[in-house]
């Protein structure tokens, strides 16, 4: 372990208020173990120090930590053992940092965590409610995907578009409107899991495409169970896939 561990950090005991930068306290503490994650400070299968050590480290509460540990477990790069404490389950690729710096990691984090709960409902609904001129125009926008990946382009543009078509489909234009207004951030988290997965197009690249064609296929289908689970499971793997480098 690097000696930064007895350095010590500016105290911070105002539990989940922002710090001085205006980022949360567990924000901080989340990103800075991914980058000493990152920066192969931990062996996969080393045990990380304890709550207290953490706490007393970055100088805030054991629960401000539990929460920063809990989002690691989120994101399958520690996982912990009662009693015994948590352990690194994987290390993010180096590659990460070249596409996102440290800070904006816990926001890219919660963007996938609302997708999750949003996006599987819109494509619930979708199934339910799409019309056939809907239909057409998701199966346009799988098609434009496609097309991205013959070009060997980062395809964020018809990667929104396709989500964007599904909302519509909701004919409840809050799930429209909602994606849009995050459209930036969306497309952050997109252009990070895109450029990180061009890296290893010969896994990355056929995955992602199933996905979104069983998203696809269920919604046509009308099968409104099947197109919640495949979203969902689409936006954990994507957020999985952030991590895996």
């Amino acid at each position: 372990m690097r000696s930064s561990m007895e350095q010590g950090l500016p105290t911070q005991t105002s539990g989940g208020r922002p710090d001085g930068k205006g980022q949360k306290l567990s924000d901080r503490v989340y990103g800075d173990i991914v980058d000493r994650l990152i920066q192969r400070e931990f062996d996969e299968g080393e045990r990380l120090p304890s709550e207290e050590q953490l706490a007393t480290h970055y100088g805030v509460s054991r629960p401000i930590v539990r929460e920063a540990l809990a989002r690691l477990r989120d994101d399958a790069l520690v996982r912990s053992h009662r009693g015994a404490g948590s352990f690194v389950q994987r290390r993010p690729d180096r590659a990460m940092l070249e596409f996102a710096p440290l800070e904006s990691l816990a926001d890219i984090q919660r963007c996938f965590e609302f997708r999750i709960a949003v996006e599987t409902e819109a494509a619930r609904l979708a199934a339910a409610k799409a019309t056939e001129e809907d239909r057409a125009t998701l199966t346009r926008a799988l098609a434009l995907l496609e097309q991205r990946i013959r070009d060997n382009a980062l395809g964020v543009d018809a990667d929104f578009s396709f989500h964007l078509c599904i909302a519509h489909a909701t004919h409840n234009r809050f799930f429209s409107d909602t994606l849009l207004s995050l459209q930036t951030a969306i497309n952050y988290g997109q252009n990070l899991a895109r450029g990180l997965g061009l890296r290893r197009p010969e896994h990355h690249v056929p995955e992602v495409q199933v996905e979104h064609r069983d998203i696809h296929d269920a919604i046509l289908a009308g099968d409104a169970e099947r197109a919640a689970l495949c979203m969902q499971r689409h936006l954990s793997n994507s957020r999985r896939r952030v991590f895996e480098g």
